[in-house]
C-alpha cells in the first residue's frame, strides 16, 4: 500500500477528474441534460466538462457557489453568503453537451426526466453508510428541495460530489432531527439519498486503485487535508501516485 497526503483543493480536483470519466455523467454528457449544481467542489467539476465541451474560456469558478462556510474576518451574511453576490454566474447546465449560459437549477428543473443527470454538492458526509446531507439557509429548502422533485418525482440521477474533509461521525438522520427540531437556531441539516462521490471513487475511477482514509488534519495551509492509502497492481498504483503528485500543487480556493 502506498500513502499520499490530499489538501482540500487537490480532493476538490481530483473529484473533478473522477466525475469527468463516470459513465453515467459520459453517456448524460451525450444524449441528456447535465446540471452542475453551483458549489466549490461542483466549481472543479465544472471545469473538467467544460474543458471537454472546448467551453472552459468562458467559465471562472470564482462566485460559482451559493451558500459557502468562510472564517469570520470576511464580509458574509448571517447564512454564510457573500455581501455581495452580482459575479454569480448561474449553475452550468449542458444540453447534449452544449452549455446552456446563464440558466439555472430554477429554470430548467420542471423539464428534467430520467435520463437526466444532476451533480449536487453537499456539507456533511457519512463515509460508513455513503451518505451525505446539505445544510440548507433558504425557508423554502433551497435548491436541493427543487433537485428532489425532479429526482424522486421523475427519476432524475442524483450523484453527490463529497470531499472527505465534510465526514462527520454518526447517523445523519438523527442529526438532522436535532438540528431540525423547533426552537433550534441556525442552518438546518437535510439528508439526501444519492450517489456519494469522494477522492476515493475517484481515484478508483482515474487509476483502478482502492483507496482508504487513514488520517487527517494539517496547519499552514493544510487545514482539512486526508492521508489515503491506496492499493492495486503496481502499475495502478504508480499511476495513482503520479495523478497525487501533480494534484499536490493545486492552490487553495479563493473566492
Amino acid at each position: 500500500m502506498r500513502q499520499a497526503m490530499v489538501t482540500p483543493s487537490a480532493g476538490k480536483r481530483l473529484i473533478g477528474k473522477g466525475m469527468a470519466v463516470h459513465p453515467a455523467v459520459k453517456k448524460t454528457l451525450e444524449n441528456g441534460t447535465l446540471v452542475i449544481i453551483a458549489g466549490t467542489t461542483n466549481a472543479y467539476v465544472a471545469e473538467e466538462m467544460l474543458t471537454i465541451t472546448g467551453e472552459i474560456d468562458k467559465f471562472s469558478r470564482k462566485g460559482f457557489f451559493r451558500g459557502i462556510t468562510l472564517p469570520p474576518t470576511y464580509s458574509t451574511t448571517e447564512q454564510g453568503r457573500l455581501t455581495d453576490e452580482s459575479r454569480f454566474p448561474g449553475d452550468v447546465v449542458l444540453n447534449k453537451g452544449v452549455w446552456d449560459k446563464g440558466k439555472t437549477i430554477y429554470d430548467v428543473a420542471d423539464g428534467l426526466k430520467e435520463g437526466d443527470l444532476i451533480l449536487k454538492g453537499a456539507n456533511a458526509l457519512d463515509v460508513v453508510n455513503r451518505q451525505a446531507a446539505i445544510l440548507i439557509g433558504n425557508p423554502q429548502g433551497g435548491t436541493i428541495s427543487l433537485i428532489l422533485n425532479a429526482v424522486i418525482g421523475r427519476r432524475t440521477g442524483l450523484i453527490l460530489p463529497v470531499g472527505l474533509e465534510k465526514r462527520v461521525p454518526g447517523s445523519l438522520d438523527e442529526m438532522a432531527n436535532r438540528i431540525n427540531a423547533p426552537g433550534a437556531k441556525g442552518l438546518r441539516l437535510w439528508p439526501v439519498t444519492g450517489e456519494v462521490f469522494t477522492e476515493i471513487d475517484a481515484l478508483r475511477l482515474l487509476a483502478g486503485v482502492e483507496a482508504e482514509l487513514f488520517a487527517a488534519g494539517g496547519i499552514c495551509g493544510a487545514e482539512g487535508s486526508v492521508w489515503l492509502g491506496f492499493s492495486g497492481t503496481t502499475e495502478q498504483e504508480e499511476k495513482a501516485e503520479i495523478l497525487l503528485k501533480k494534484l499536490a500543487s493545486e492552490p487553495v480556493f479563493s473566492v
